[in-house]
C-alpha cells in the first residue's frame, strides 16, 4: 500500500475504533488489568526469518527497524537493569518435508509456509542480533502460534514468581495475539507493548491491539512500561 492508502486505512480504522469504544464502554469492556509486582518480558518471534527481509514470514521492515527493534532495546535495557526474567521465543521445525509420514509441523503447514523455518538452518530462527539474548536469558522454541501452547512457558514463569507478562513481537494477528490470550487464560497480567508489536499486513497491528485492549490485556507504550520497570523494587 502507498502512503495515501495507509493514511486512509488508519482514518477508517480510527473511525471504527471510536464507534466500537463507545459500545464497549457502555457494556463494561476495556477495563484495566494493570501491572503486577514481578514482570517478565516475552518476546515473540523476533528472529531473523521475521525481522530481516527475504523470507515469507518477513514483517513490515520500516516498522521493524524504526519502532520494534528500538522499542525492544529500551525494554531489554530496563529489564536487564532490574535483573528481571526475559524470554525470547522463536519457531522452527525438525521435519519440514510436507510429504513425510510424520512431522512436527502438525497440520499448520496446510495453511502457512512453516516448512521454510527449518531447525537445521539456525540463522533463520536465531533471535535478531540487535536484540540478542545475553547470559541469564532463555530462548524458548515453540511449534504453534502461542508461546504457551505445548511449551514450558507457564511453568517457568510461575516457578520464578512472575505475575505479569509484557508481550512484544510478531505477528499481531497470530503469535502475539495467541500468546496474550493464553497468558491471561493462565492467570498472568498481560501487557501488550504498543510500539514493539508488528505484522506483515497493514491495519493488522492497529485492529488487533484495539481488540486485545478491549478484552484480553492492557496495551501500553514502551515509555509507560519502562517507567513502570524503573519504579519496581526488586530488592524486596
Amino acid at each position: 500500500m502507498n502512503e495515501v492508502d495507509t493514511k486512509e486505512l488508519d482514518r477508517l480504522l480510527n473511525q471504527a475504533f471510536d464507534a466500537a469504544s463507545k459500545l464497549y464502554k457502555e457494556r463494561g469492556f476495556q477495563r484495566r488489568i494493570g501491572f503486577g509486582k514481578r514482570p517478565a518480558l516475552i518476546s515473540v518471534d523476533l528472529a531473523n526469518a521475521w525481522t530481516r527481509p527475504g523470507n515469507p514470514f518477513t514483517c513490515d521492515q520500516e516498522k521493524m527497524d524504526n519502532e520494534i527493534i528500538p522499542g525492544m532495546q529500551a525494554l531489554l535495557k530496563a529489564f536487564r537493569a532490574k535483573g528481571l526474567p526475559v524470554i525470547h521465543v522463536t519457531t522452527a521445525y525438525e521435519i519440514t518435508d510436507r510429504n513425510a509420514p510424520f512431522t512436527d509441523m502438525g497440520l499448520w503447514h496446510d495453511k502457512i509456509p512453516i516448512d521454510v523455518v527449518n531447525i537445521a538452518d539456525k540463522e533463520l530462527w536465531a533471535i535478531d542480533s540487535r536484540i540478542a539474548p545475553v547470559d541469564g536469558e532463555y530462548t524458548l522454541l515453540k511449534k504453534r502460534a502461542s508461546a504457551f501452547h505445548g511449551t514450558e512457558l507457564a511453568g517457568i514463569l510461575r516457578a520464578n514468581g512472575v505475575d505479569t507478562i509484557l508481550v512484544t513481537g510478531v505477528t499481531a494477528c497470530a503469535c502475539v495475539r495467541q500468546t496474550v490470550c493464553d497468558g491471561i487464560a493462565d492467570g498472568f497480567r498481560t501487557i501488550a507493548v504498543k510500539e514493539a508489536i508488528g505484522d506483515r499486513v497493514p491495519g493488522a497491528v492497529a485492529w488487533n491491539l484495539f481488540d486485545i485492549d478491549a478484552k484480553f490485556g492492557d496495551v501500553e507504550t514502551v515509555d509507560t512500561c519502562v517507567k513502570y520497570l524503573s519504579g519496581l523494587n526488586t530488592d524486596a
